[in-house]
């Protein structure tokens, strides 16, 4: 064997040496082989896995991008047949003369909110229009970081008091919680807020400059921190806390017990 072949063989044999011993074992036969392959092919999945969630929190997150609040199947410029009036950063709906006034604290972004209003708009409506309640509708920015980015409940309750001042806030109002964005999520952005007006027949010059500015953030916060340092508004939370939590719901300074579903009915009955 001439000395050039010896030395072809030596370096064939230094490479396959020099081969990394995942490569080794991935050509292995046997139990150590099918090892190395299922390993590889767990963790190919988890990627695939990981990367598909990333996506879907992603789209869900951001699901309120570039789209329109839902402004209902009948928008109507149409003012409603009670009073609505700004009162600071309060919203009052009703007669002054309505023999119960209900204070009602929420928050746009709030879930029970939503829940609370799906459930009991109508029979409020109901009672408003008839001149037997008039309600305080305080919107507040309880859960202003819980939107991402932070500041959704402020900038919707600066843009329900817009809606007030425009003549629009009971369609506005019902819009929002309708179509609410989920908590931990993106809320709408002022553009969207403005053009809900837009769809509700808000033709008012002021209307978006009043949402788009924050024109009344500073009544929102006074209220909150109003309402935050209030002690009859202050409840025991299941856990055994304290303090203020939204919806509320309080009439003469009272919590309103909203666990039987004629709470209403009774608070008209008693005060007949």
């Amino acid at each position: 064997m001439g000395g050039a072949e010896r030395n072809a063989r030596k370096k064939r044999q230094a490479q396959t040496t020099g081969r990394s011993p995942a490569v080794a074992a991935a050509r292995k036969s046997g139990p150590d082989r099918k090892k190395v392959v299922v390993g590889v092919v767990v963790v190919v999945v988890l990627a695939v896995a990981v990367v598909g969630g990333v996506l879907i929190y992603n789209n869900q997150k951001n699901a309120t991008e570039g789209e329109n609040i839902n402004a209902g199947t009948t928008p109507s410029a149409t003012a409603p047949d009670y009073p609505v009036e700004r009162d600071g950063g309060i919203v009052v709906v009703g007669q002054s003369d309505a023999k119960v006034t209900l204070e009602v604290y929420e928050d746009f972004l709030c879930p029970a909110c939503r829940q609370f209003e799906e459930t009991y708009a109508g029979d409020i409506e109901k009672y408003v229009g008839d001149g037997t309640v008039r309600v305080r509708y305080h919107m507040l920015p309880m859960l202003n970081e819980r939107s991402d980015p932070p500041g959704y409940s402020m900038d919707s309750a600066n843009a329900g008091l817009c809606a007030a001042d425009a003549g629009q806030f009971p369609a506005y109002h019902k819009s929002l919680f309708g179509d609410q964005p989920e908590e931990g999520s993106r809320g709408w952005d002022d553009q969207q807020l403005a053009k809900l007006g837009t769809d509700l027949g808000i033709t008012d010059p002021n209307f978006t400059s009043c949402v788009t500015s924050g024109k009344y953030d500073g009544l929102v916060q006074k209220n909150f921190d109003e309402v935050k340092a209030a002690p009859y508004l202050q409840q025991e939370f299941p856990d055994g806390s304290k303090g203020f939590g939204t919806p509320t719901l309080a009439v003469d300074e009272k919590v309103v017990d909203t666990a039987k579903a004629d709470w209403l009915d009774q608070l008209v009955r008693s005060a007949a």
